[in-house]
């Protein structure tokens, strides 16, 4: 039909109607019905229909050599039907891959990398995949590594039509000059660098900029989805979904649960059938990758330390942070038990940035739920008035100042506050969420949690940073087993906490940073 038929057509209808309404007494109950009976388009929309009987069907006009944009964090959320489709179509090749992780061995993405149909993975994390840090440090393939919430923020605003924003994330990090590799040689050495990004200065703070990432494929996983391609997420399973659904060409969802058109409240469709081409009921078994159970009642919260006295040291001092009121997020680790320790009367709420605010206790053994995990991809329970949401508006409330504390693991920490935490010599983690979490430290306190020194006696205090940095001048307090630091950005270090038993002589012996001692040095208190 021509666009001048349809609109004849139109006005042919709209005519009718009200010729119709002329001779009508004024009843609003019956010019309602009147409306809905000459405009509603519901037998047009019966002729809309984009679900697709198969996977085979959902892929077909995927071509070799796309950027695929998968939602997912971990193993939650994860549109596996799809990938398995992939990953069972070795024409497929040289695929882009824009994700947060890669899944882990023979799980989720894991299986493209098995079969060596990814060419490029754009992430934020490593983790525990080993074989995707082996793809990489062997030049088998390309990675570019990047913040999560600057991940989460390239795929939303190209799902906007916004091609580029400045973000605090990554400011005097690799990421910013450019020195992260891009690609390996075989044999180790760096084949090719990143390139590095434009900085610009707003309201006296540098920015770095950033460009979206164009997709032409994007797979999402639904908790249920109608025939018109309206989405709804369930859970922390909303992560990077709907971002990535927004900013790709062709975007081909797998639901759990495929319902009839009316089925999903308006309110509660996360994704608009707009965005969406092809719908295929998602057949895959959910996974579980860390099964993290609370303990019972009287057991040892130490028992998670591993017999460690000295990380229960700083826990208990790292829970007398918490204020009442406060909104709060925790690193993997150790920061991650300090809550533990938190007297009952002090109400703290966490955030989890894979899109958690409320979080609740560990599960009870065997009321663990695949849709609900925190950012270490261990099980979680949500405490009541908890919301949940995707990535990038988590990580929106973190650059914005909305966390009042955010508490990390450390691998070194400078004189002036400088973080180390995302990498080791020889080894690949990746960034995840630290250098979004320590962007703003004007308004977020940033609490750093390490053992003093390393296995072998060497300081973690450091005049600088030794590896690659997290963030600048932005960790304000340092927590170890032998003493409490407040850190001045300009001025440095003041020791205002020792453990008991400990001097401070023994303190400048084990830390190479200068400091001051404050006045009223106190003997390090612990929850």
């Amino acid at each position: 039909m021509s666009l001048l038929e349809s609109s004849t057509r139109l006005t042919a209808r709209t005519t009718r109607y009200l010729r119709t309404v002329r001779h009508t007494p004024r009843n609003p109950r019956i010019q309602e019905i009147l409306l809905a009976r000459h405009f509603s388009s519901s037998h047009r929309r019966s002729e809309v229909n984009k679900i697709v009987a198969s996977p085979e069907e959902a892929i077909k006009d995927i071509k070799s050599d796309s950027v695929l944009l998968c939602g997912g964090f971990g193993l939650c959320g994860v549109p596996n039907t799809l990938i398995d489709q992939v990953a069972a179509t070795p024409s497929i090749t040289g695929l882009t891959v824009v994700s947060n992780n890669a899944g882990i061995p023979g799980q989720g993405l894991g299986k493209l990398l098995d079969s060596r149909q990814i060419k490029k993975m754009i992430a934020s994390y490593v983790g525990e995949n080993k074989v995707l840090e082996k793809q990489y440090l062997t030049g088998q393939i390309e990675m570019e590594l990047t913040p999560q919430g600057t991940l989460a923020e390239r795929c939303a605003s190209g799902g906007k039509g916004i091609p580029a924003f400045y973000t605090p994330a990554a400011v005097g990090t690799v990421v910013q000059t450019g020195e992260l590799p891009l690609q390996h040689n075989a044999d180790g050495t760096i084949k090719h660098f990143g390139k590095p990004r434009d900085v610009k200065t707003f309201n006296g703070r540098q920015y770095v900029m950033e460009e979206a990432i164009p997709g032409d494929v994007a797979f999402v996983k639904a908790y249920k989805a109608d025939k018109l391609g309206n989405c709804q997420f369930r859970l922390a399973a909303n992560n990077f979904n709907g971002a990535m659904g927004r900013n790709a060409k062709m975007t081909i969802v797998e639901a759990e649960h495929i319902v009839e058109v009316g089925e999903i409240d308006p309110v509660a469709v996360h994704l608009p059938g707009i965005y969406v081409k092809k719908v295929i009921q998602s057949t895959a078994e959910k996974k579980i990758e860390k099964y993290t159970n609370r303990k019972e009642e009287g057991a040892d919260v130490k028992d998670s330390l591993g017999g460690s006295g000295k990380r229960e040291q700083i826990v208990k001092r790292a829970a007398l942070e918490f204020k009442n009121g406060m909104y709060a997020n925790l690193g993997i680790g150790m920061p991650m038990l300090a809550p533990s320790y938190v007297d009952a009367s002090v109400d703290v709420i966490l955030q989890s940035e894979n899109g958690i605010l409320g979080l609740g206790p560990y599960p009870k053994k065997g009321e663990e739920d695949a849709d609900l995990i925190n950012a270490g991809k261990e099980t979680v329970t949500l405490n009541p008035g908890a919301s949940t949401f995707g990535s990038e508006e988590s990580f929106g409330m973190i650059r914005s100042g909305r966390i009042n504390l955010t508490m990390l693991g450390a691998m070194q920490v400078s004189a002036r506050g400088d973080l180390a935490n995302w990498m080791l010599p020889g080894k690949v983690k990746g960034f995840g969420g630290a250098m979004d979490l320590v962007s703003n430290p004007a308004a977020t306190k940033v609490v750093a949690l390490l053992e003093h020194t390393d296995k072998k006696g060497n300081p973690k205090i450091l005049k600088q940073c030794e590896f690659p940095l997290t963030g600048q001048k932005c960790v304000s307090r340092i927590i170890t087993e032998l003493a409490v630091f407040d850190v001045d950005f300009t001025d440095g270090l003041t020791l205002i906490e020792v453990a008991e038993g400990v001097t401070v002589d023994e303190i400048r012996s084990k830390t190479e940073a200068p400091f001051k001692v404050a006045d009223d040095l106190k003997t390090m208190q612990q929850a």
